[in-house]
Parts: structure tokens; sequence; C-alpha cells
């Protein structure tokens, strides 16, 4: 694998004992549309994940959901055997329907073959970070996640995963999480316009806790904004590339994930997020979500 490139913005946090960089990418983008089905160039995507290696990123988001299959095949097609510096942080809890739904599936049963069948599909004999996912895709939603968080903290012992978190998750769930095993991240719903976690990512700091924002599928389309376009427009960058700079500045334990399916838009994310903000950029930013 390549040297990180000294161009890579933000750095590098750990996930426990694994150091990712700050700046990663995204595989959901990379199944056919709605997230189903096999992309109608798989070739592109092979490239994709490839150039995201040669960008020196060592932190790849994805699930045994998107498809189903669709991306962990690819990431193995494209990437096995795998660098020692890169880590492949997955997802478990919810699976598909026939009509592109994504029902929960977090019985202890289904989470353990959820957790075999990503450890298949990508080829490993231990997942580096698994993430519970919680709520629905209106988001989050309150209630226990002792049973499936107690369920993947047991295939933790066994070895089949090295570090856990979750995602779309409440401050409770974080806190009951964390009274039952080490997390390492949380993802999230977060960006410039959609700010309830900003207590938590700072409270996440503290505890060495990473905090990974996702967002709804389209990217930034929220955050059309007359200071977003300003700010981006004074700085001669695009709105997305502002606002990623601005999550990479926002805190130290926030790792991004951005998807894409073009080896070009990837390159313009990567360059795009090592954007230095000025004060009075942060200034006016920081009011889009106030």
């Amino acid at each position: 694998m390549s040297t990180l490139s000294p161009s890579l913005p933000g750095g590098t946090w750990s996930l426990g004992d694994l150091t990712v960089t700050r700046f990663g990418y995204g595989a959901m983008q990379l199944a056919g549309p709605g997230v189903m089905g096999p992309p109608a160039d798989p070739g592109g995507a092979l490239a994709v994940l490839r150039e995201a290696l040669a960008l020196g990123i060592t932190h790849i988001d994805t699930a045994d959901a998107y498809g189903p299959h669709i991306t962990n095949r690819l990431i193995r097609e494209a990437l096995h055997p795998y660098p020692g510096a890169l880590h492949i942080v997955t997802k478990v809890g919810a699976t598909r329907d026939a009509n592109g739904g994504w029902p929960p599936a977090r019985e202890p049963d289904a989470l353990r073959r959820a957790v075999h069948e990503n450890l298949e599909t990508l080829g490993l004999e231990t997942l580096d970070v698994v993430n519970l996912r919680l709520g629905n895709a209106e988001g989050p939603q309150p209630g226990s996640l002792a049973e499936p968080f107690e369920t993947l903290a047991e295939l933790r012992r066994q070895g089949l995963i090295r570090h856990l978190g979750v995602s779309n998750a409440t401050r409770e769930q974080i806190a009951e999480a964390r009274g039952i095993a080490p997390i390492v991240c949380v993802q999230n719903l977060y960006n410039l316009a959609y700010r309830q976690d900003d207590e938590l990512i700072d409270t996440l700091a503290v505890a060495g806790i990473a905090y990974v924002p996702f967002f709804p599928l389209g990217g930034f389309s929220p955050l059309q904004s007359s200071a977003l376009s300003a700010v981006a427009a004074r700085l001669g960058a695009t709105p997305m590339s502002v606002a990623l700079a601005w999550l990479l500045q926002r805190s130290p334990n926030i790792l991004l994930i951005p998807g894409t399916s073009s080896v070009a838009h990837l390159r313009e994310n990567a360059a795009g997020a090592g954007l230095v903000l000025a004060g009075e950029d942060l200034d006016e930013l920081d009011k889009i979500g106030r």
C-alpha cells in the first residue's frame, strides 16, 4: 500500500488500537440504484476503491446490507488481500426487503448470521469494527439495546470482532452500550444544518470515541443556504468541499466517510476537505445550524 498522502486532510484518529485516516470513504454508493443490486459500471466501482488506497485512505465504511452483499464483494475483489494499514468498518442490525426497505434485524440469531456473512463476503477472519444500527429511516428511536449489543459483545469475546460501535443511536443508547462493552465510534446523522449532536460530539471527544457523521442519500442537498454558497464562492470552492472541511475542523474526533462512485469525485472530496476555514468563515457557517 502507498504511504499516506501528505495532501490527505485531517490526519489520523485511533479506533481502539487501530489507526485510521480521518478522511475515509463510504462504500454505500457503489451498489446499484437505491443501494440495491450491482453497479452499472463494476469496473468503475473497483477503480474507486483502488483509488481510495492510492490516496492513502485507511478507513472504509461498508455494510453487507448494501446491495445486499454487493459492496462487500466489490471491496474484496478490489483490495483483498488487504494491506495491514487498511481498516474496514461494517454495520449490522438491518437487512433489505424486496421493496428496497431496511427492516431491522437485531435478534441474536440475525446478528450472528450478519457477522458471519460480513466475514465471508469481505474475506476476513475478524472484523475490525462492527456498528450496531439502531432506530429506523426516520432516525434514532428510544429503547434498550441491551440484547443486541450483548450479542455483539459476545462475538467480540469470541474473536470475531475487534471493536464495537453504534449507529443511529440516542444519547441514552450510547451510554447503555458503553456500560456493556467498550465502543470506539458513534455513527449518526450530522452536518452543518443538522446539529442535534453538538454536545454529544464534544463528550465523545473527551472519552476518545470517534464520531462519524452520515448524511441522507444525496449528500449535502439539505445544506443549500446563502451562507454556505457565500463562503464557497469566497474560497473558490464547492459547497460540498466547504461542508467537509467544516466537519474536520469542528472536532478532532470527527471522521469523514463521504461516498461516491466516481474516481474524479473522490479526488475532489479529498482535496476539498483540506480547505482551511478562517474564523470569519466558521462564524458564518455556524449560523446555518443555529
